[in-house]
């Protein structure tokens, strides 16, 4: 029976730890999927004016974060990197509630170290970047001409991932000296977000506009055949566990139901009340359930 228990509840606990993980694993994965709760965006053209504020007036809405994502900023190698143009203070606000990349807007406000902004280097400023992207730039200063103007900017700090380009290589910059870095993507966070007041907040901002959902995507990643597959036979096999052990401890229980009656015939005999017999026969066979409890918790840890 101890074994019987044992193997039991083993198996729940460390089948729930199990669980637990995969439901995180697959929140993470959401998360990198949208870099926020939702996720409206047009890579051809700048979004709408006020398409930022009717998200943000959304029923569950927290913050929301206007970007300019520039997809194919040239880089020394020959290689290209996304850059992200954001209003620091609300940018920085989203970062540190979704996890992805925290940091001070300060970074981004202040000039890195060095000579003034010139005629020919255009605005001069301080970008986040991913390591790789990082490892590349150094500590130097780089200008870039285009779209957006010609600008000048030099890496002051690192980060793995951002909310406007998670899993992607990326730098991050002030948008207040590049003006014609009109918005292409509004993230938002929240709980209990009005899904159809996105959609309809999306379908207003015209064609080639995508919504993303991180519930959509959560949802996605559940009903994969093989994991809920999975989940049902970890739920099946604690079920047989725990009729296993339920079985053994019954049929322990009939094999001394004898043994059992005779001694609480001769504790009576010594003074004791059937009651009090019956406890001291509880307290005997409570070692070995403390005893199972205790391995399963210790497996299910491991």
């Amino acid at each position: 029976p101890l074994l019987a228990v044992l193997v039991a509840l083993t198996t729940a606990a460390f089948g729930g730890a199990v669980l637990a993980g995969i439901d995180d694993a697959r929140d993470r994965a959401a998360l990198l999927a949208t870099g926020a709760d939702a996720r409206v965006e047009r890579s051809r053209t700048p979004l709408p004016d006020g398409l930022a504020d009717q998200v943000g007036s959304v029923d569950g809405v927290r913050h929301t974060a206007s970007v300019h994502v520039d997809y194919s900023l040239a880089l020394p190698d020959g290689t290209t990197v996304a850059m992200a143009v954001v209003e620091p203070g609300a940018y920085a606000r989203l970062a540190r509630e979704t996890g992805l990349g925290a940091f001070d807007a300060r970074v981004l406000r202040e000039a890195p170290p060095g000579p003034a902004a010139t005629k020919e280097s255009g605005p001069v400023l301080s970008a986040i970047a991913s390591p790789r992207t990082a490892g590349l730039l150094g500590a130097g200063r780089h200008s870039w001409g285009g779209p957006l103007g010609r600008f000048t900017l030099q890496v002051t700090e690192v980060r793995p991932t951002t909310p406007a380009l998670p899993g992607q290589e990326f730098l991050l910059v002030d948008g207040a000296d590049l003006p014609k870095a009109l918005p292409t993507l509004v993230l938002a966070t929240g709980s209990g977000l009005d899904t159809a007041a996105l959609k309809k907040a999306a379908d207003s901002a015209g064609k080639h506009t995508e919504l993303t959902l991180r519930t959509a995507e959560r949802a996605a990643f559940t009903d994969s055949p093989l994991q809920s597959g999975a989940e049902r036979l970890y739920l099946v096999a604690v079920a047989a566990g725990i009729v296993f052990a339920a079985l053994a401890v019954l049929l322990s229980l009939l094999r001394s139901a004898s043994e059992r009656t005779a001694l609480l015939a001769r504790l009576r005999t010594m003074g004791l009340s059937a009651r009090q017999g019956r406890r001291l026969l509880v307290l005997e066979a409570l070692p070995q359930a403390v005893l199972a409890a205790a391995g399963c918790v210790l497996v299910g840890r491991v």
